[in-house]
């Protein structure tokens, strides 16, 4: 599926190719949450890599790196530096792969069958985990990876 991707100011505009694209799995993890999180969680999308274009805005981006455990982070969390928008996170670890953010997508999105809770051993108090009595929900990250969901879901 194709994406188009913009920050809110509209500095950064993005395209990119999906087959991940059904936003299914929330991170409450306490990164994604500070960063990106609207409702107390982020929703990342799965994609190539090789199909990003950057159209617009390369002089707005900023990268964040964060410290886990002491250490700096190999994912690089790339917002504008202008409006604070959330845009993809990239990892040299998967080279093949860019994780957009849902949210900085303009396309519309499918709606996902379910939602996958991860990550609840870092959400913040104040959330409240919402959805369907049957979500699948994990204190860590599920074994189950963005392509296997989706191709369990026959998407």
């Amino acid at each position: 599926m194709h994406l188009e991707g913009a920050c809110h100011c509209g500095s950064v505009r993005f395209s990119v190719e999906s087959t991940e694209p059904v936003p299914f799995m929330r991170c409450y993890c306490s990164i994604c949450r500070k960063t990106a999180g609207t409702g107390g969680y982020a929703i990342n999308l799965g994609a190539d890599r090789r199909t990003f274009k950057l159209h617009k805005g390369k002089r707005f981006l900023k990268v964040y790196r964060a410290i886990i455990d002491g250490k700096e982070s190999t994912g690089q969390r790339h917002f504008c530096g202008r409006c604070g928008t959330a845009l993809w996170m990239y990892d040299d670890n998967w080279p093949d792969l860019i994780h957009p953010h849902a949210g900085a997508i303009d396309t519309p999105l499918p709606v996902p069958p379910q939602n996958v809770h991860g990550l609840l051993d870092s959400k913040a108090p104040w959330v409240l985990v919402e959805g369907k009595r049957d979500d699948p929900r994990f204190d860590h990250y599920p074994k189950e990876s963005l392509a296997e969901w989706h191709r369990r879901h026959g998407l």
